[in-house]
């Protein structure tokens, strides 16, 4: 069964590349990132990955832990680690988890059969301290994913968990926000004191709340 926004993340046991990990006590209060593999030794994924430890910064801001998924097992994960770390001049220090009994692909319907019988397709899960799902990409495994837009879709959801605004189209952190429809204008005006710019009685802009 397919997961949905809004779903309880499931929790999994699993042997990684720093060891055994229960899923939702690693992750604890913060805000976890799954995405899967379709195998190791692989031109596209060995730039993601490369690309994640490089962002590990940017990551721990958001107070986020990520972990990678892959259908090899673990002796084949540590070997390529050494070739990630030599061809893209960073450091993985994040766990890749071990999935060759497929038991985490299942739980999170990593495997398209139509795209591939064997291997997990670019899958990847956003979820917040409460262990809910809370967005889902999915590209296939030919096309690499975009970690500005995983980055930018967390700022998104972090702001909107703690604030009733959503956030436009091609909207970046520190841009002007929508208030959301539920609040009426003269609510929206005492709430959000940096001001308030009507378009339509629908549409209305407030400068990022969160931003002194």
């Amino acid at each position: 069964m397919s997961l949905r926004l809004g779903d309880a993340a499931p929790d999994f046991k699993a042997n990684t590349t720093l060891g055994e990990i229960s899923f939702h006590q690693y992750l604890g209060d913060s805000w976890g990132v799954l995405f899967s593999h379709p195998a190791d030794f692989t031109p596209v994924c060995t730039t993601e990955l490369g690309r994640t430890a490089q962002l590990k910064d940017e990551f721990a801001r958001r107070n986020v832990k990520v972990l990678a998924v892959s259908v090899d097992p673990l002796a084949k994960h540590q070997t390529w680690i050494g070739d990630i770390n030599e061809t893209q001049h960073t450091t993985v220090d994040f766990p890749i988890i071990a999935d060759d009994n497929r038991v985490v692909s299942g739980l999170y319907d990593m495997i398209h059969p139509n795209a591939s019988e064997t291997f997990t397709v670019r899958s990847l899960f956003i979820i917040g301290p409460d262990k809910k799902v809370k967005l889902i990409i999915t590209y296939p495994a030919s096309t690499g994913r975009n970690f500005v837009e995983v980055l930018r879709v967390i700022d998104s959801l972090q702001l909107t968990s703690k604030y009733s605004v959503a956030t436009p189209a091609d909207w970046k952190s520190g841009e002007d926000v929508i208030v959301v429809p539920a609040i009426s204008t003269e609510d929206a005006q005492k709430k959000f004191t940096k001001g308030l710019r009507i378009v339509k009685p629908y549409l209305r802009y407030t400068p990022q709340p969160d931003i002194e």
